[in-house]
């Protein structure tokens, strides 16, 4: 398996992936993932063994700390200088789930926004997703007033140590 960056090629791909992993309420559009790609795709990371899409992770660069509903439709508000990598969604294929592909996914994320110099990371999740991201590092900051697809989100944080802070 590798982890690599997407680029246009995979759409369909990762397309499909969205649609079979989210709700349609809460799950990005294939014009949405175009538009990441086309704008971050050095940010959307993928998870591939021979040529099958396993999983997927991806989000913009900012310097707005927190998360906002705006920012998973809008890619021009991407900021390749930003101080916060956010991350939009985390993708595994049903049948892939539980053999940490996942952590895998979130692990290069990390590793990658650390390279870069950023602050650190910041995810909205659903309550029951609380636990398996705080092993992972991030904090909880709570209910952060989206109500996307019709779910309450929680905000996630992971901060750097001051020496990979821009």
């Amino acid at each position: 398996m590798q982890i690599r960056t997407a680029n246009m090629k995979d759409l369909d791909a990762v397309a499909a992936l969205e649609a079979a992993c989210f709700p349609p309420a809460e799950a990005a559009t294939r014009q949405s993932l175009q538009e990441r790609l086309k704008v971050f795709g050095q940010h959307f990371l993928l998870l591939t063994e021979q040529d099958t899409l396993i999983g997927f992770i991806n989000g913009m660069v900012t310097d707005l700390p927190d998360l906002e509903d705006r920012m998973f439709e809008q890619a021009d508000l991407h900021n390749e200088q930003g101080a916060w990598q956010m991350i939009f969604g985390l993708d595994v294929r049903e049948q892939d789930r539980r053999h940490g592909y996942g952590a895998r996914l979130v692990k290069a994320m990390t590793e990658h926004a650390r390279r870069q110099g950023r602050r650190g990371l910041v995810l909205t999740c659903k309550e029951y997703r609380l636990s398996y991201y705080g092993k992972l590092g991030f904090v909880d900051e709570g209910f952060c007033g989206s109500v996307h697809g019709g779910v309450r989100w929680h905000q996630m944080r992971l901060t750097f140590g001051e020496e990979t802070q821009r």
